[in-house]
């Protein structure tokens, strides 16, 4: 069994709305980082994800020799 799985299985991801702010909550294992972003800063995050998912969808398809 790869020993990252397992790893990743106690990783835990929250969002929520804190006045005019997005909360952000990574957790893995004992560590935590919490980021809070404006609403500008969310879409433009979400935007780079969507864009790096794609991107990720398109390389994974291809053939590299």
């Amino acid at each position: 069994m790869d020993k990252n799985k397992d790893k990743d299985k106690n990783r835990e991801i929250s969002v929520d709305i804190e006045r005019n702010r997005l909360r952000v909550l990574i957790s893995h294992g004992e560590d935590r980082e919490v980021v809070k972003l404006t609403l500008d800063e969310a879409r433009t995050l979400v935007g780079k994800i969507d864009g790096a998912l794609e991107d990720y969808d398109q390389r994974k398809h291809q053939r590299i020799d």
